[in-house]
């Protein structure tokens, strides 16, 4: 299967139900059972009180659009997405990639979308909310 972006990996025991979740089209996020925090990226304690009785929730998908980049030159020969390319960061509602970047502006709604990359590997991208 010719890819147009590396794969993620190794997957480690703690992203294991977030890779899982987003196989199942389910954005899946680590929830700290002693403070209530939810938080991104995976991993044994929270970052807040450093407890480790960390479960998941299933979040909404949605979100804000809060910071992005434009790109136009691949950074890696693996990288096969056509430019112009978005990198961005949401604000998700629990704590995008737009398909024209001549479309998005920070504080704009985005919702989660899932892309299957290979039976193990799904990805969570993100466009414009309607």
């Amino acid at each position: 299967m010719d890819l147009d972006r590396p794969l993620p990996g190794p997957i480690t025991p703690e992203a294991r139900p977030f890779w899982d979740g987003l196989r199942e089209q389910k954005l899946m996020l680590p929830k700290c059972g002693a403070c209530g925090h939810v938080f991104f990226y995976p991993r044994v304690l929270c970052p807040r009180c450093h407890a480790g009785d960390i479960g998941r929730i299933q979040a909404s998908g949605r979100g804000t659009l809060h910071a992005f980049e434009i790109g136009y030159q691949a950074f890696s020969k693996a990288w096969k997405v056509k430019p112009p390319w978005v990198l961005a960061m949401v604000e998700l509602a629990e704590g995008l990639r737009p398909p024209d970047p001549t479309v998005i502006r920070c504080d704009m709604p985005v919702r989660v979308v899932f892309t299957k990359l290979t039976d193990e590997i799904t990805l969570p991208l993100f466009e414009p909310a309607r």
